[in-house]
């Protein structure tokens, strides 16, 4: 179970570094700034959240790790 949680973290890593560089927002003249536009407006569905929701997975899959010890 704890393998699924680094890998499925990984996983959303890798698609919002993806969608971070791919994706087209309203607003803002540069990707940064339309990246945390994204992220404002839909959440995880943005490139940033997934990216920030992977790392999220990660910690947590840890936490569960340590704790199960």
């Amino acid at each position: 179970m704890l393998n699924v949680s680094f890998i499925f973290g990984a996983v959303l890593i890798v698609w919002g570094i993806y969608r971070m560089k791919t994706d087209d927002g309203l607003f803002g003249k540069n990707q940064k700034s339309k990246n945390i536009f994204n992220l404002l407006l839909m959440g995880e569905a943005s490139g940033l959240g997934q990216f920030l929701g992977g790392i999220l997975f990660i910690i947590i899959g840890v936490i569960a790790f340590v704790m199960n010890k």
